[in-house]
């Protein structure tokens, strides 16, 4: 009776998605008798939802040997073929190739069953990493079919989820797109198990980001973390909800929050033992860190990132820049360049390449980088893409003395940052712009970007970009701009009224330039400023 009735509340919890419940349940009732397979099988789900992996995969191990002793072979097939693929996903190849491989011998001679579509999914990134992307993509249209004919929702949306991924990959950004998003709708509607439903929320997240489409990713990272939070035991996929969740947030220049949600991805992901996402989650901390000024600390967060095997650029290339070592700067986004096939993932680095290829005065290296973006951003996709490119591209004509030229490309890059929400590009390309204007003879003009832009750069605390930061003296942006004014004979309440501050702002950044410099008057902070070349 004691197991029947915990193999019954058992399943009970797993239908309610009670995880931890149906762990302590299920296994109970495991330690009076052992489970049919079925029953191992829900309990391997579990596991593997409440982050024990170890005991996951032994458990579905159990599930599989049962199924084939009770002469079962397409359930012992499933069984080896999701051990295998989450084995290949942790990097294990050996180990994954030999159960896809049981797999495919249980199923020898039967080839009208669902199991045979599930095979077909390996297949698909097999032609994919040949280079044969027409071929992955039928093969996964016939893994979709295999799904619909056999009336298993898991294997169709994994099988058009995964065309949507290849598409966006190579450029075809609206194509995937469209994919994917109906493959969502069955996901967000409960029509997918599970474990297939995390997999296909996350992947779904960074699809969209590859695609350059932040509005989809905010989309499907919100409906992603109201599924976490309906499942209180759920630890699988939480980590990187969490990730997605401060990228979205690093968008937005809600710095704080990111970080918590960065350190909270960490946490979750070492419980269960997974090195992957607390490496992603060192990257996008150094990212933050970087933007912000923090240079030592930015270099520690990505070399954890390098430690953990995530890429550490193009970060790790531009905070060289901003050290002022232009060398490692170029040599680091040239090897990453050189290491990087397909739009998608190259069109991450290029913008960094425009900007250092400019600060290096190599301005042939900078064009060919924004060209390449533009071309990019030509293939129909995110808006966000688009302002990479038309950033990119003005910031190379202003570099090469075309302010005229550049002027168009900078506003149509501000507009679609603005339209985004995407403050820090903002104040970056409005810099941009007041350099622009500048050249062009219009001060006016120049000096209100030029304020926007500090202003935002000063609420957001950010330090000078891309410059050697002993030669500023620790100022930020908005101090220098203060101290051109003060040594121009410029009032405290004429500061605030040309900059529209508050006098009390103004008052602190005054007391914050003496105290970096370590000068007591206006006339020395004068001296100081032009014999150091600050002004």
């Amino acid at each position: 009776m004691e197991r029947t009735d915990e193999l019954r509340r058992g399943r009970d919890a797993y239908e309610a998605r009670a995880w931890a419940e149906a762990v302590d349940a299920l296994s109970a009732a495991d330690s009076h008798g052992e489970l049919e397979a079925a029953d191992l099988e829900r309990l391997g789900d579990a596991l593997f939802l409440v982050g024990r992996e170890a005991e996951h995969y032994a458990v579905w191990e159990r599930a599989h040997h049962g199924y084939v002793r009770a002469g079962h072979k397409r359930r012992a097939a499933r069984c080896a073929f999701w051990i295998g693929m989450q084995l290949f996903m942790r990097g294990e190849t050996g180990r994954g190739g030999g159960w896809l491989g049981r797999a495919r011998r249980l199923l020898e001679g039967d080839d009208n069953c669902a199991e045979r579509g599930y095979l077909l999914l390996p297949e698909m990134f097999r032609k994919r990493a040949a280079g044969d992307l027409e071929s992955a993509v039928t093969t996964g249209a016939a893994a979709a079919e295999a799904g619909r004919r056999f009336g298993d929702a898991d294997l169709s949306a994994l099988a058009m989820h995964t065309q949507g991924e290849f598409l966006i990959s190579v450029g075809k950004s609206a194509e995937g797109l469209r994919l994917i998003d109906e493959v969502m709708l069955a996901v967000s509607s409960g029509e997918v198990s599970p474990i297939p439903t995390g997999v296909i929320y996350c992947r779904a997240i960074v699809s969209c980001q590859d695609a350059f489409d932040p509005r989809r990713a905010r989309e499907w990272t919100e409906a992603l973390d109201a599924w976490c939070q309906l499942q209180p035991d759920l630890l699988a996929f939480t980590g990187d909800c969490q990730v997605h969740r401060a990228e979205l947030m690093e968008l937005e220049v809600a710095w704080d929050d990111a970080v918590e949600a960065l350190a909270d991805a960490t946490r979750r992901a070492s419980r269960t033992g997974i090195t992957r996402v607390p490496a992603h989650a060192a990257y996008r901390r150094g990212e933050i860190l970087r933007r912000r000024g923090d240079l030592k600390a930015a270099e520690d967060a990505f070399r954890e990132a390098a430690h953990g095997g995530h890429e550490p650029q193009p970060g790790l290339a531009l905070l060289r820049l901003a050290q002022g070592d232009k060398a490692a700067s170029r040599a680091s986004i040239r090897r990453a360049l050189e290491e990087t096939k397909g739009p998608v993932a190259r069109a991450r680095l290029l913008p960094a390449q425009v900007e250092i290829t400019v600060a290096a005065g190599e301005l042939e290296a900078a064009r060919e980088a924004a060209d390449e973006l533009v071309a990019i951003a030509v293939q129909p996709g995110g808006e966000m893409v688009t302002a990479l490119a038309a950033h990119a591209r003005g910031s190379v004509d202003l570099a090469a003395g075309n302010a005229g030229d550049a002027l168009p490309h900078l506003r149509h890059a501000l507009a679609l940052w603005q339209e985004l929400g995407v403050r820090y590009e903002q104040a970056r390309v409005r810099r941009l712009i007041a350099q622009a204007c500048r050249a062009l003879g219009d001060e006016d003009s120049s000096r209100m970007d030029l304020d926007a832009a500090l202003e935002t750069l000063d609420t957001l605390g950010v330090a000078m970009e891309h410059s050697d930061r002993k030669a500023t003296h620790g100022l930020t942006e908005r101090e220098l701009h203060v101290l051109r004014l003060l040594a121009a004979g410029s009032t405290n309440k004429a500061i605030a009224a040309q900059l529209i501050l508050s006098d009390r702002t103004v008052d602190r950044h005054v007391s914050n330039i003496f105290a970096k410099m370590g000068v007591s008057s206006r006339a020395a902070a004068t001296a100081y400023a032009y014999e150091h070349r600050l002004l």
